[in-house]
């Protein structure tokens, strides 16, 4: 099956263009149909591709001459947005010349030039940045916002709860995700007024819903497994994703400490090595990279900006997974039997 051409920003995430063309490659022999369209510094570009043949009858340059730092302002990115490559690569999905973007740049600058070019869905007032994260249970967790939008009401919570849903239907192939919010304790009576106005909403629409929701969940379950979609304000999404992010390093690098610390140990490295390789791998961000903005009219992927050539290689994936299950179509459905608006509100969902 031909896919649409998927553009990658080349010049964004800490290691820039080498390991964007390398994750890129990655993810082509993986998946042969995969075609690019390389945005950035046409000179550099070349001379990354040259150590991947494969990329090249699958890849075309757009030459961009300028590039957004990690550190600039999203107002000051988005004056520049037509001179660079993440801008250029968003403008090339809004022209339909690519499906999807992928960058690992600066996020806010890209959450700004994606919402300026693309707009949002109707029936979706703010986008939000949603991902995949790991979890005891036999598939992963979708949890959104994780840092799009700082202040939320309760509207934009029940709206992120759809649009989450839709993705994880995708991404994990379950048929009605569980849904919670998170919310500091279990009771109804916890929480902010924007968070129990949501709950009472969708508890309210749960039939209606492709998804059942179960009320309220705590930080410390999110990754048990009980849950297949959490969802919250991005401040609060941020701030619970990095610290498992921490946590997730901190296991890791105790361990490793822990064997290193006698002869002992070591022995018992070489004893648990599997089960360890198994953790290792289970925790490694680069097997769950690529963050989607969920509620564009288009499909935009954040990679992580740390991100190696695998993890890349993962981000493409997903925003492939994106296209041939027709994510935006899938909201919009959804959004049309949950809340009865969108562009199918007065007719029957699909």
């Amino acid at each position: 099956m031909s896919l649409p051409r998927i553009a990658i920003d080349a010049m964004g995430g800490d290691h820039g263009v080498r390991v964007m063309i390398e994750g890129a490659a990655l993810a082509r022999r993986r998946h042969d149909r995969f075609k690019f369209l390389l945005v950035g510094d046409e000179e550099q570009i070349k001379q990354a591709l040259d150590n991947h043949p494969n990329m090249r009858g699958a890849s075309e340059i757009l030459h961009a001459p300028e590039t957004v730092s990690g550190d600039e302002k999203p107002t000051q990115a988005l004056r520049r947005a037509r001179k660079t490559s993440m801008g250029l690569a968003i403008d090339a999905v809004k022209k339909g010349e690519a499906g999807a973007a992928v960058s690992g740049g600066n996020t806010g600058a890209l959450m700004a030039m994606a919402k300026l070019s693309l707009r949002t869905m109707p029936g979706i007032d703010r986008p939000a940045l949603a991902a995949l994260m790991p979890t005891l249970g036999e598939t992963d967790m979708v949890m959104l916002d994780l840092g799009a939008n700082t202040d939320c009401d309760a509207r934009n919570l029940v709206q992120f709860a759809i649009m989450g849903a839709a993705y994880s239907r995708i991404a994990t192939g379950l048929a009605a995700p569980r849904v919670a919010l998170l919310n500091i304790g279990t009771e109804e009576i916890k929480g902010t007024e924007a968070l129990r106005e949501a709950s009472e909403q969708l508890r309210q629409a749960d039939r209606k819903l492709a998804f059942s929701f179960g009320g309220f969940i705590e930080a410390d379950k999110i990754n048990r497994g009980a849950v297949d979609v959490v969802v919250t304000d991005g401040f609060s999404g941020n701030i619970a994703l990095k610290a498992v992010e921490g946590a997730a390093r901190f296991v890791t690098d105790l361990l490793k400490s822990a064997f290193q610390s006698s002869i002992r140990s070591k022995v018992g490295f070489l004893v648990s090595r599997p089960a360890t390789e198994l953790l290792k791998h289970h925790l490694d961000p680069n097997n769950h990279n690529g963050a989607v903005f969920l509620g564009l009219n288009g499909v935009v992927v954040k990679s992580h900006g740390s991100a190696n050539a695998k993890g890349v290689a993962n981000a493409v994936a997903v925003t492939a997974r994106m296209l041939e299950e027709d994510l935006t179509d899938r909201i919009t459905a959804d959004l049309a039997r949950g809340t009865g608006e969108g562009p199918g509100a007065s007719g029957q969902a699909a």
